[in-house]
């Protein structure tokens, strides 16, 4: 959004003003070519902790081809040490913080002089070496130019928003931390903007708000405007769920199912570690509300934790994952601490034993309570619940095996450690590798040979990857009579599957919810039995129709 609120602001001003945006795995020769066949007087370049280097890379490659070339950086990897950045890299001028005004009157400025006077905001070099114009306040909200527009192709696409800016909070990791109060737009131009987004068909409006139902009255007047307008589009908020009371659950019940997402950052379960980044509130009040809003069954809810936060060791971490996991949230995100520029975190590091990388992202390495060989094992763990719990591809598979263990943490965490021993992390695996891994740990690290595990992992196979075709390790050989009736049934439309009783025990799904209720998601469960003990299940599958199943 950087770049279009930039644009925005001063298109009102007689310049000639082109955004170009790439991805860091573009080949930087080709990014070098493109901005360059633009011709430029200037680039001005948004920096993050995740492209600085490149953009470094960028502006010296841009400054060898053409010394005349003027190079500008704004954005948060910047703003903290822009004097000492600007001494230390190519290019004539940082934009300090929030940037709108202060690049509006740096363009008039160089429009009129060729070169930019005292601008508040601004360090640039000059013959004295690195000048500042001085600290700028922070604008009113509602000067933002809106920073989409009817030329923009949004559909479908995911597209952020802003409705305001701080945080009430102070966490000591977080760049918010350091702006103290939180400014709003006016619901109206809230809405304006968004029934614009809405009407372009955008898919997914991602809201940057840092605590978006910080002010009850304004979250519930928009939310109740969302729930009531017609879409398709959802819309996506970083709230604090501790801060959720009656009216909005009330609320918030109301919404068509699949509108809204929620970001909730639990970061720890543990209150002594919480009150050492400045976050105030208990986890029992978080969970409190998660759990209602789960009730809800209306609303995705994707919660985060931090590894690495100051005081808390690789035991705590683990009843923290084991604490969020009991909550059953559709996405657990496992984050690691990074010592960002300009945050408190990074002045208390010492006093904490955090060491980090000097390198961006700034991650922490080991502190004194959890050492560098712990936080990789928690890589591990963050990689398996990124590919098996929140894909969702997995949920029967995962039912069956975690009861398996003590906890939840120690199956990831076994898991992870399996993938590691066999070389997995370091290659790539194709999508029916990732279910067969499972028949491979079973045997190998349970040393359990479950025939009833194979029928589990075919079934979200078949659930997930509607394919006309089962993998080798899959299939299951079943006699030529059951095969000429179940088919025989299937043409008639006839799903009979004669079966006395049968033991699940390890199957961990409900069959009885199968064979009830055949027809879920727009498909239909179907169950074989052995033809000579019908005890045993031979088969489960998934099918959109009859003719898929008798291609298969």
């Amino acid at each position: 959004m950087a770049i279009r609120y930039l644009k925005a602001y001063t298109a009102d001003l007689n310049y000639n003003c082109n955004i170009l945006e790439f991805s860091i795995n573009d080949r930087i020769e080709r990014v070098l070519e493109e901005i360059l066949c633009e011709k430029p007087d200037l680039v001005a370049f948004s920096c993050y902790i995740w492209n600085i280097d490149y953009i470094k890379q960028l502006a010296s490659l841009i400054k060898l081809i053409d010394d005349k070339i003027k190079i500008l950086y704004g954005g948060p990897e910047v703003s903290y040490d822009s004097e000492k950045f600007l001494k230390e890299n190519i290019g004539e001028y940082v934009i300090e913080g929030e940037g709108e005004e202060t690049y509006r009157e740096y363009v008039k400025t160089l429009l009129q002089y060729k070169e930019p006077l005292n601008i508040k905001g601004l360090y640039y070099k000059s013959d004295k070496g690195i000048s500042y114009g001085g600290k700028r306040e922070l604008m009113d909200m509602n000067k933002l130019a809106f920073p989409y527009n009817l030329k923009d192709n949004l559909e479908n696409k995911i597209v952020y928003y802003e409705a305001s800016r701080g945080c009430p909070f102070n966490c000591k990791y977080c760049l918010s931390s350091t702006i103290h109060g939180v400014r709003f737009l006016s619901l109206e131009r809230v809405k304006k903007d968004l029934k614009f987004l809405i009407d372009k068909k955008v898919k997914l409006i991602k809201f940057v708000d840092r605590t978006f139902n910080c002010n009850s009255k304004f979250a519930m007047s928009l939310w109740e405007y969302l729930i009531s307008i017609d879409t398709e589009t959802t819309f996506h908020f970083e709230i604090s769920a501790d801060i959720l009371n009656e009216d909005q659950l009330k609320l918030l019940a109301k919404a068509p199912k699949g509108r809204f997402q929620f970001e909730v950052g639990v970061q720890t379960t543990n209150n002594e570690v919480l009150k050492n980044i400045n976050r105030f509130v208990a986890f029992e009040d978080i969970k409190k509300q998660v759990v209602e809003l789960n009730k809800l069954g209306n609303i995705k809810q994707h919660l985060d934790l931090i590894a690495g936060l100051p005081g808390e060791d690789f035991q705590s971490f683990k009843k923290s994952f084991n604490d969020l996991y009991s909550i059953g949230p559709d996405e657990i995100q496992l984050g690691f601490l990074k010592l960002l520029k300009g945050s408190p975190m990074k002045e208390e590091a010492q006093k904490w034993g955090i060491v980090y990388s000097p390198y961006t992202p700034y991650e922490v390495l080991k502190t004194k309570d959890i050492s560098y060989e712990e936080l990789l094992l928690l890589k591990r763990v963050e990689a398996m619940i990124d590919k098996y719990y929140n894909s969702q591809k997995f949920t029967s598979i995962l039912k069956y095996f975690i009861p398996k263990f003590e906890s939840a943490f120690d199956f990831y965490l076994s898991l992870g450690g399996f993938f590691y021993d066999k070389g997995y992390f370091s290659r790539s695996l194709s999508s029916t590798d990732y279910y067969k891994v499972f028949l491979e740990f079973n045997s190998e690290v349970l040393n359990n040979e479950n025939a009833a595990l194979k029928e589990i992992v075919k079934f979200d196979y078949l659930k997930f990857n509607r394919k006309k075709w089962l993998p080798e390790f899959l299939e299951r050989n079943i006699g030529k009579n059951t095969e000429r009736i179940f088919k025989e049934a299937i043409k008639n439309e006839i799903i009979e599957v004669p079966f006395i009783n049968y033991h699940i025990e390890d199957f961990n799904i409900d069959i009885i919810k199968f064979i009830n209720n055949g027809e879920i998601n727009g498909g239909i469960y179907y169950l074989i039995f052995d033809e000579n003990n019908c005890n045993n299940i031979l088969d489960v599958t998934y099918v959109i129709n009859k003719e898929k199943l008798l291609n298969q």
